[in-house]
């Protein structure tokens, strides 16, 4: 028989992504106790790599007018280089391809030399030893006058405030809420869509940047498909040399895209080189259940985005959301988590300062 914790602290974080780690943090540097509670075996979310060459299966990417992720980068001291983008780019139509001078695909970004997710590391590596506890998906939220408390299948954890930092949708389809939330935000948070839940990314390691000595960027846009955009995500100086791909929801239904069918995508748009790659790599983001919710192909309300319900506290104030798709800035981006994760983790800091000042005079 397993012994059910039961914790109490100020502050749980439901998910272990960049919005809840982010928060996380912010909340443990102004002196509250936290817990947070991952359902995966790994911290990320939807940050994922792999190694060697911190290979990103997730998000890639991240731009020059973002401020949040810039300033936590040197804050936390992580090597970063600039995204590949020279060279010349190719249009797939169903009448042909064509090879456009320059690259108007691409802009300038930036990427992590240990691949995205070393971001969350690092972050994680500040939170005192115990606070993120993995696999431990959130079945159930209960608030009453006093507190809030999450239900895990290792028992539960009362708190003062909650932070939300997965996709309203996976919510809302996973989690029970009592008392109940609003009809009105529970509708919003069923048609949010879900940042990359509906995607395929398919990526080709090979032993050289073969596309780079012919001219090529290595980006591509395809109006036939199965895979619609391409980007080159080799590392520093073309090693490990990589392509990949986005399979948009549209194009792969419900079926899972084939070896076959990438390859002769990759080899169509780049070459008879493109067809033999040390390793293909194929991760639909629509199967990660602590991702996507069900019938994520179905959520296209993307000016959901940045709803300014999610801007305000739930369940007697104590309920906050975090993830990048709540966020009214760079939603979808991972500066659109950091963006929430601050916005939340500041309306907790001002409500719990006061309740202290409160409870400081009263004595």
């Amino acid at each position: 028989m397993v012994d059910l914790e039961n914790v109490s602290v100020d502050v749980v974080v439901i998910g272990a992504g960049i919005g809840g780690l982010a928060a996380a943090r912010k909340l443990a540097i102004q002196g509250f106790s936290v817990t947070v509670l991952e359902a995966r075996d790994r911290i990320g979310g939807r940050l994922l790599s792999i190694s060697p060459g911190g290979i990103d299966l997730g998000a890639t990417w991240y731009w020059p007018n973002e401020p949040r992720i810039t300033r936590l980068i040197s804050d936390l001291g992580l090597e970063i280089f600039p995204q590949h983008i020279s060279g010349d780019a190719v249009y797939e139509t169903p009448t042909g391809f064509e090879r456009i001078q320059g690259n108007p695909i691409d802009v300038y970004s930036s990427r992590f030399l240990h691949g995205a997710q070393d971001l969350a590391q690092a972050l994680a590596d500040e939170l005192p030893t115990g606070v993120i506890k993995l696999g431990n998906p959130v079945k159930k939220i209960h608030s009453t006058s006093n507190n809030i408390q999450a239900i895990t299948p290792i028992g539960g954890f009362s708190a003062q405030h909650i932070v939300l930092a997965v996709p309203p949708a996976l919510c809302v389809s996973s989690i029970y809420f009592n008392p109940v939330l609003p009809r009105k935000l529970i509708e919003l948070a069923k048609i949010t869509p879900v940042w990359m839940g509906a995607i395929t990314k398919v990526v080709a390691i090979y032993s050289e940047p073969f596309w780079r000595h012919d001219g090529l960027a290595g980006a591509a846009i395809s109006y036939v498909g199965p895979m619609r955009e391409f980007h080159d995500m080799s590392g520093p100086d073309g090693n490990p040399a990589v392509l990949f791909g986005f399979v948009p929801t549209i194009v792969v239904g419900q079926a899972t895209l084939s070896v076959e069918k990438a390859l002769q995508q990759l080899t169509s748009l780049f070459g008879p080189k493109a067809a033999h790659p040390e390793k293909l790599l194929i991760h639909d983001w629509r199967r990660e259940s602590f991702t996507s919710p069900p019938g994520i192909e179905r959520l296209n309300a993307y000016q959901t985005f940045g709803n300014s319900s999610y801007a305000s506290p739930a369940m007697g104030g104590r309920l906050h959301w975090a993830s990048t798709e709540t966020s009214s800035e760079s939603p979808g981006h991972i500066e659109g988590a950091l963006a929430a994760a601050e916005r939340a983790a500041n309306a907790i800091i001002k409500v719990m300062s006061n309740s202290s000042i409160v409870e400081s005079k009263s004595l």
